[in-house]
């Protein structure tokens, strides 16, 4: 199966056979080397001198780790949302009882930074900012940069969602300002589901002294006093951790730099390929994602129809769009290692697909 959905991606196969060794003592001295190396080889991929921490549960858990750990009740929060998970992180943090003021962009659009200042000046009263790096639900990278120039001029707490973003695309937690980056292992870590990755920074560790919102399995402060005598709180993924030691390996003996250079190759790829079939791209181009391309789905072609026949026709996965663009897009995948030969499939197949549900380009050829 060429699978090429924005999370789970394909495991590498050295990746798969770590996976697939005995278990040890997570209490043992064993895993003390295990998440001693992982918590190193974190902090190079997040490029921070901050604490990382290891955290078993989706992404998702490590979103709701980052709000309770540094708010409480009552808190204004500002949530800056271009798509869906944009929007949950608001949701997360209106579940634990955030007073959460909500500014949102078009979707398939960034974040302007100037219209984020403007509103930061009109409100005094927020505590930490939510910001969704990569919109896995639209396609677009947001500018983290010049969006965390803003916030730390603010002088608020930064807290990102870098879930499909983090080694595969461009990210320097320490330089950027951000307090709290959340991250999780099905994306371009290239390991299965079931881990999650939170830094915490200084003033990040300040915000949890004072932080008043329920936890017990997120609680960070837990982490951090396990991991300082080479242990986890609670039971770990001990598998998927096998895999990630490697994985992360794998990205720093390739150079990070490396590792962006070909994500950006793999984003151009699938660009052009679709622009050639005469598709429509969804995101803008000034701000199109290199994990994952969102497409417009033709007039006249059912995305259900065709989606279902890339995959039992052609063993090709797209996934499709999500909320409000439900029916309307479909979002092509490319995080992680993939052959080059994977992509030329999936758009082949593609188009293979739209010419049996008889779509007919309004021009031919890529354009400008």
């Amino acid at each position: 199966m060429n699978l090429r959905t924005p999370g789970p991606i394909p495991i590498p196969d050295e990746i798969l056979q770590a996976s697939a060794k005995q278990m040890i003592n997570h209490r043992g001295p064993e895993f003390q080397d295990l998440v001693n190396n992982i918590t190193q080889g974190l902090k190079q991929v997040y490029r921070t001198k901050n604490d990382v921490l290891t955290l078993t549960g989706s992404g998702t858990g490590s979103m709701e780790a980052a709000i309770v750990n540094t708010l409480s009740p009552g808190d204004t929060v500002l949530s800056v949302s271009i798509g869906v998970f944009g929007d949950r992180f608001a949701q997360i943090a209106e579940a634990y009882g955030a007073k959460v003021e909500k500014l949102t962009f078009p979707w398939g659009t960034a974040i302007d930074p100037n219209v984020l200042k403007e509103t930061l000046d009109k409100m005094p009263n927020v505590k930490a900012v939510l910001v969704t790096h990569n919109e896995t639900s639209t396609g677009v990278t947001n500018d983290l940069e010049s969006v965390g120039k803003v916030i730390k001029d603010a002088d608020k707490l930064l807290i990102v969602d870098a879930i499909s973003s983090l080694s595969s695309l461009p990210f320097y937690t320490d330089d950027w300002g951000c307090d709290v980056v959340a991250a999780g292992s099905q994306k371009g870590w290239m390991v299965a589901p079931g881990l999650s990755f939170l830094s915490m920074s200084e003033r990040a560790w300040s915000a949890f002294k004072e932080s008043r919102m329920p936890k017990f399995y997120w609680d960070v402060g837990k982490a951090k006093s396990y991991l300082d005598r080479g242990q986890t709180p609670w039971t770990p993924a001990i598998a998927i951790m096998y895999g990630l030691e490697v994985s992360l390996k794998m990205l720093i003996d390739e150079g990070l730099d490396n590792v962006y250079d070909r994500h950006k190759a793999m984003g151009d790829k699938v660009r052009e390929g679709v622009n050639n079939i005469g598709l429509e791209l969804f995101a803008a181009e000034s701000c199109a994602s290199n994990t994952v391309t969102s497409v417009h789905i033709p007039d006249g072609i059912e995305a259900k129809e065709l989606l279902g026949s890339l995959r039992t026709d052609y063993d090709v996965v797209i996934a499709g769009g999500q909320g409000s663009l439900d029916g309307k897009i479909m979002r092509i995948g490319h995080m992680g290692y993939v052959p080059d030969k994977d992509l030329t499939e999936a758009l082949g197949s593609l188009k293979s697909g739209l010419d049996k549900a008889g779509f007919q380009p309004k021009y031919s050829g890529a354009r400008g």
